[in-house]
């Protein structure tokens, strides 16, 4: 499914990220019992540390400094927009003997605007979208702020596993770390020039990898060509979420652009942060060169694939 907004002039902005005090090595988080499967095979793939929470902190804490420092770019937000992977994260710890029906919902989104000192906004959530949660949050502010000219929207992703869950996949082999982030999504000039997404989802558990390479390649060149922008005579930066690297090299090599920059940072230092690869990534690559496309693609349990284009805002208008 895809959406165009090239005649919109919606950005995105102001990003902002976060991850837990506590670096961890692999052996320590071993020792820990952390590690569900091989700290051989998440070192094969390129893993050597992640982040947990400090004992000084919690997820509330965490997604409300990323808030926070988001409201001090903009005073008036329209709306907030959470997005969660985990289902423990769209919730605060439980009270123990509390026999209260109604406080049972225990919902963390109202915990963090209070932390943060903001009430009255509207907020929206998602969680079955995965560490597809970018885009799939993008979408979500997009559809808010349509027609409400001079209006932002501030999107949250935050997740932290429970104290005792290992953080690890086995089977994908993927190390994940503790994080939170925000963006802010207007119609005011921002770091990137939002003008397409594209969006697949199927119910099944897994999807095969040489599958999600030519679904991969697909989903992009179908954006591309919806848009009109040629890829092969563009300079081009794609921003992978930090998982399956042998994937993201076939998917750069079968695209076939001539200009391209591969981006899979932190790999080893920070593991995957959800949703929040894309934030931090696109974080450190503002302000590109003119003409320059960022795509970013997402992929997440649920199964989600998701595709987005940029353009640098600094950039002028793409040659097709």
């Amino acid at each position: 499914m895809i959406h165009t907004y090239e005649q919109t002039s919606v950005f995105i902005r102001g990003f902002d990220y976060q991850l837990g005090a506590n670096r961890r090595t692999l052996a320590d988080l071993e020792a820990r019992q952390r590690i569900a499967g091989s700290i051989e095979i998440l070192r094969s793939v390129g893993y050597e540390y992640n982040h947990t929470l400090g004992e000084e902190e919690d997820l509330v804490s965490l997604a409300a400094g990323s808030l926070s420092r988001s409201l001090a770019r903009c005073s008036h937000p329209i709306a907030l927009v959470f997005q969660h992977c985990y289902s423990d994260s769209v919730v605060t710890s439980a009270e123990i003997g509390n026999r209260d029906l109604a406080s049972r919902s225990r919902y963390l989104q109202p915990a963090v605007m209070k932390k943060a000192g903001l009430d009255g906004v509207p907020y929206f959530c998602s969680f079955a979208s995965g560490c597809a949660g970018f885009l799939f949050a993008l979408t979500y502010a997009l559809g808010l702020i349509k027609g409400s000219l001079g209006s932002s929207v501030i999107c949250i992703l935050a997740d932290a596993a429970p104290a005792d869950a290992a953080v690890d996949m086995v089977k994908e082999a993927i190390l994940e770390s503790d994080h939170s982030s925000a963006f802010l999504v207007d119609v005011h000039e921002g770091d990137y020039q939002i003008l397409g997404i594209n969006h697949y989802s199927t119910a099944r558990a897994s999807m095969p990898l040489l599958e999600l390479v030519n679904k991969t390649v697909e989903m992009i060149e179908g954006l591309a060509a919806k848009l009109g922008i040629g890829l092969r005579k563009a300079d081009v930066t794609i921003h992978y979420p930090n998982i399956f690297p042998k994937v993201w090299t076939l998917v750069t090599r079968q695209l076939r652009i001539p200009d391209v920059t591969h981006l899979m940072e932190g790999l080893a230092e920070r593991a995957h942060c959800g949703g929040s690869d894309s934030v931090i990534s696109l974080s450190n690559h503002c302000g590109g060169r003119e003409g320059q496309i960022h795509l970013v693609v997402n992929y997440g349990a649920g199964v989600h694939l998701a595709v987005g284009l940029f353009r640098s805002a600094s950039g002028s208008a793409f040659e097709s």
